[in-house]
C-alpha cells in the first residue's frame, strides 16, 4: 500500500473541490496544490460522540502516526484547534470536552469564500480572523504576501499562525488585535473577508474599503450558531455598502460578540408576563435555517434556550438587555406563549414568518442588505413587512 504524501493529497483535495463545483479558477487551484495544510495543523482535535451525549475531542498531534494525521488533515473537514479559549491538542493526551473557540474551517467553505471575493492580481486584502493561517497562506500564494493583512484577536492563535506562515514561506502582515476595528494602517483595501460570524458588519470595515471594493462576511443579528448568511457587499462612492446574502454559512462568533450563556433559574427571567395567548406557530420552525435567520432579523439580540423540567419542554427567547422574553410551551395541538418586557418578541417573529410565507418562502439568497454609517438595512422584495433596519447602537448580550 502506498503511503500518502502531502503533494498527492493536495492534488486530491483540489480535485474533490473542483468536482464539487466549489473550486472554479486555476489560480486558486494552484494555491490549494501549493500550500501544505499540515503546516497549519500540527495538532488539532477530532470530535466524536462521548458519554452522556456530550461531544468529546480526541487530540491529534505530532505523536499521531504520520499517515493517519496527513489523511485527516486533507479531509474536507473542519478541525477544532482550541477549546475554551486556551486548550490545544498538544497540551492533552486524552479525550476532553469543551467549547470550540478556534478551528481550521472546512476547505470547501474556505475556497467557496475565496472564489466569491472575485480578486484580481495585486489586490490588497484584509482578513478578519487568522485562525490557523491556512486561508491566509492561500491568499498569500494567490496575491503575494505583501498584499495580505490578517487580524487575529487571540495572541496565542496569532503567534501559531504567524509561525506556520513563516514555515510555508510567507512573511505576511499578521496583526494581533480586535478585528472589528479592521486595520486602518494598511487601508484602503480592495477586499475584506471575515472568517468569523458577526451580529453586524462594522462600519469601520466600510471606511477601510475602496469604492468598488467587496466585503464578505457571515452575519446573524443575534449571534446564533446557525440561521446565518454569507453577505457580499460592494462599497459605494457615498460611503454605503450594498449587496445581498449569497449563501448559508456558519462560523464561530467574533470573540468580542460571543454570547454569554444564560444561567440560573430561567423561569425567574420569565416570571412576569404582560400577555399570554395561544399560537399555532411551533417554535420548532426555528430549527430551520431561513426561519432562524428571519427570527434574528425580527428580534435582534435575542437568545434561544430550550429547557426541560418534569418532562415538559419550554422554549425561551430572551433579550437580556431589554429584559424582554417569550416563553412557549406545548398546549394541545398548539402552543401557549407568554411574553413580557418592552418588545413582544414572538409577535415580531410570527409577523416576519407570516410575511415570508405569503411571499412564497424565498431562500436566504433573496435577502438584500445595505450598511450605512447609521444602520444596517435588510429586505426581501418590495414587501414592507419584510424590511428591517437595525441601528448601530450596541445589541444586548
Amino acid at each position: 500500500m502506498n503511503r500518502p504524501d502531502s503533494a498527492s493529497l493536495r492534488r486530491a483535495l483540489a480535485d474533490q473541490l473542483e468536482q464539487g463545483g466549489v473550486l472554479r479558477t486555476p489560480a486558486w487551484r494552484k494555491a490549494i496544490e501549493a500550500v501544505p495544510r499540515e503546516l497549519f495543523l500540527p495538532s488539532f482535535f477530532k470530535a466524536e460522540p462521548g458519554p452522556g451525549g456530550l461531544t468529546q475531542y480526541i487530540p491529534v498531534t505530532q505523536d499521531t502516526q504520520e499517515d493517519e494525521r496527513l489523511t485527516l488533515v486533507y479531509q474536507n473537514e473542519t478541525w477544532v484547534t482550541q477549546l475554551d479559549g486556551h486548550l490545544t491538542a498538544d497540551t492533552t493526551v486524552r479525550p476532553v470536552t469543551g467549547f470550540p473557540t478556534s478551528s481550521s474551517t472546512v476547505p470547501s467553505t474556505v475556497v467557496e469564500m475565496l472564489e466569491s471575493l472575485d480578486v484580481d492580481d495585486g489586490m490588497n486584502v484584509l482578513e478578519i480572523g487568522t485562525g490557523t493561517g491556512y486561508s491566509t497562506g492561500l491568499m498569500c500564494h494567490r496575491l503575494g504576501e505583501d498584499n495580505v493583512t490578517s487580524v487575529e484577536v487571540d495572541h496565542s492563535v496569532s503567534e501559531r499562525a504567524d509561525a506556520a506562515l513563516e514555515d510555508a514561506g510567507y512573511s505576511t502582515w499578521t496583526v494581533t488585535g480586535d478585528g472589528l476595528l479592521g486595520h486602518p494602517h494598511r487601508a484602503p483595501y480592495d477586499r475584506v473577508i471575515a472568517t468569523c460570524a458577526l451580529r453586524r458588519i462594522p462600519y469601520a470595515w466600510v471606511r477601510q474599503t475602496k469604492p468598488g471594493g467587496i466585503i464578505l462576511a457571515t452575519v446573524g443579528p443575534s449571534a446564533w450558531s446557525y440561521g446565518t448568511g454569507l453577505a457580499k457587499l460592494t462599497v459605494k462612492d457615498d460611503g454605503s455598502a450594498v449587496g445581498r446574502i449569497i449563501a448559508r454559512t456558519s462560523f464561530m462568533p467574533a470573540r468580542a460578540e460571543a454570547v454569554v450563556p444564560l444561567f440560573g433559574d430561567l423561569s425567574a427571567r420569565a416570571a412576569y408576563a404582560d400577555t399570554e395567548r395561544k399560537t399555532s406557530l411551533s417554535p420548532d420552525v426555528l430549527n430551520d435555517w431561513m426561519p432562524a435567520f428571519l427570527a434574528q432579523l425580527a428580534a435582534p439580540g435575542t437568545q434561544l434556550v430550550r429547557a426541560v423540567s418534569d418532562s415538559r419542554e419550554t422554549v425561551y427567547l430572551f433579550d437580556p438587555g431589554r429584559e424582554a422574553f417569550a416563553a412557549l410551551t406545548a398546549a394541545g395541538d398548539g402552543w401557549n406563549v407568554r411574553q413580557g418586557g418592552p418588545v413582544a418578541i414572538w409577535d415580531a417573529i410570527e409577523g416576519a414568518l407570516a410575511a415570508w410565507r405569503d411571499a412564497g418562502e424565498p431562500d436566504i439568497t433573496s435577502v438584500r442588505m445595505e450598511v450605512t454609517p447609521e444602520a444596517h438595512a435588510y429586505w426581501i422584495g418590495d414587501e414592507p413587512s419584510l424590511r428591517w433596519k437595525h441601528s448601530h447602537a450596541p445589541l444586548s448580550d
